[in-house]
């Protein structure tokens, strides 16, 4: 006996097995903790954390008598990377010069720590990045930690 099946459930079901598993649009910050402190332990490294969840090594406190604060113009080098090494985004050899205040929340938290010419390095959990927003361009980017190296040149 042959049992007939309309097309479009043959259509639905097949589409089932090939479309990527459904995000409900939320990160889980838990999750983000234990990637960083995976990634920390990986790699043999001691951070520090805030109560937000931010982890960051200062690799040099820099110098001067003032930090940048939120609404500074800050001139700084960096590097932003996934836990896996791969880079999403970069400011090559100059500096680039933006406000901090329209940066996201983990650079305006963990810039300020560091003076004139210091240098930090950011583990950013997803709610304090880009959330669950695709991160520079990159497929299945979202609700990632990211990693950001960080020269603080100057700041006004």
């Amino acid at each position: 006996m042959k049992i007939a099946i309309p097309t479009h459930l043959l259509l639905f079901a097949s589409l089932l097995f090939l479309l990527p598993a459904c995000r409900d649009n939320t990160c889980s910050p838990e999750d983000d903790q234990d990637t960083i402190e995976d990634y920390l332990d990986d790699n043999g490294l001691t951070a520090q954390k805030t109560d937000s969840g931010l982890h960051y090594i200062i690799k040099r406190p820099g110098v001067g008598n003032q930090n940048p604060g939120f609404n500074s113009r800050v001139k700084a080098r960096y590097t932003g990377y996934f836990t896996n090494g791969v880079i999403f985004d970069q400011s090559g050899p100059t500096a680039a010069e933006f406000i901090l205040a329209n940066t996201i929340a983990g650079w305006r938290e963990g810039i300020p720590l560091v003076k004139k010419d210091g240098e930090i390095q950011l583990f950013i959990p997803s709610d304090l990045a880009y959330g669950t927003q695709r991160v520079g361009g990159v497929q299945d980017s979202e609700c990632s930690v990211i990693i950001f190296d960080v020269v603080l040149e100057d700041f006004q």
